[in-house]
């Protein structure tokens, strides 16, 4: 059965975080029709918000308010040099997800509140700690860079660009280009050293009364996470999906692994799902969490090789 499509509307918001600094983001909203729910859209390192407002789009017009927004020190959130501008990994989630989500409750009160976590959005997600207001939680390729958990195909390329090359060039340039090098958006300082230096226990950072907020915000989280990725990509290995989950433990988590030929082609890797030539598929697919908490990809459901509470005693 065809769903009839919503007429949609469009705005550039601002939101402000809770240490002042102002993100800008887009606010894509059915019109004259009830909204069914608002889904914020937390996008990966490096990646402009603008890539995801494709699918930010198909939402709104199948009944749902969508939020996209740039990180500090990303596209439209950035300042005019990164050069010595302060930023860490930690705060995209802990302040920049974190004001998303509290624009979207506010301006939203009596609306369900969904996320879409891609990539590192989708372990930061659980940094912020408006996060307990959620009830539902679809993350695409979630993981915070542990070295280990990469692809073993793929270990030495990523060790090269992204523990090697990367920070030694945000040392020395004081950010890293990754635009003019082909690699993603120009990324700051700190968040490019961060990543460089993804630990087993993500949250084990200084000061300690940061550690333990991320950690506490983490406990706090209950709603239900469904974590894809595809088979090949090679950040989001199993390993890595399960580290992410295992920082909530209160959060129901399922895993499903998409195989690329599901969707008649040969490979989808990291970045891949977002693309509109997925809405008649995955994006489709993607409204049966939404709307339901179904999981669609349930018989692509993975047997987690290591319960979560063995990886929260190895990893937190």
């Amino acid at each position: 059965m065809t769903q009839e499509l919503r007429h949609i509307g469009s705005e550039t918001i601002k939101i402000t975080c809770s240490d002042e600094y102002v993100l800008t983001g887009d606010h894509f909203r059915p019109v004259d029709s009830p909204v069914r729910g608002i889904v914020v859209i937390a996008g990966a390192t490096g990646v402009l918000a603008k890539y995801y407002h494709r699918y930010a789009k198909f939402l709104a017009e199948h009944g749902y308010c969508a939020i996209t927004f740039d990180y500090r020190g990303i596209g439209a959130s950035a300042p005019t040099t990164l050069r010595g501008f302060h930023a860490r990994w930690y705060e995209w989630g802990y302040q920049d997800v974190n004001a998303a989500l509290r624009w979207a409750r506010e301006n939203y009160p009596n609306v369900e509140m969904q996320v879409i976590g891609h990539s590192f959005g989708g372990f930061g997600v659980g940094l912020a700690e408006e996060s307990r207001w959620l009830t539902r939680i679809l993350t695409v390729g979630a993981q915070h860079a542990y070295l280990p958990d990469y692809a073993a195909s793929h270990r030495r390329e990523f060790v090269t660009r992204w523990h090697l090359q990367m920070p030694l060039i945000a040392l020395l340039h004081g950010y890293v280009d990754g635009k003019a090098r082909g690699w993603l958006e120009d990324i700051p300082r700190g968040v490019a050293l961060d990543w460089a230096r993804s630990r087993k226990n993500f949250v084990k950072i200084r000061p300690r009364s940061v550690s333990e907020r991320l950690r506490a915000h983490q406990q706090a989280l209950t709603a239900k996470i469904l974590a894809v990725a595809a088979t090949d990509d090679p950040f989001a290995t199993v390993a890595a999906m399960n580290r992410t989950l295992a920082y909530t433990p209160r959060a129901a988590g399922q895993i499903a692994r998409l195989e690329p030929q599901a969707y008649d082609l040969s490979e989808l890797g990291h970045f891949a799902l977002f693309h509109s030539r997925f809405s008649d598929t995955f994006w489709t697919q993607t409204l049966d969490w939404l709307g339901n908490g179904n999981n669609p990809w349930s018989h692509l459901q993975v047997t987690q090789s290591l319960s979560q509470q063995t990886f929260v005693k190895e990893a937190i």
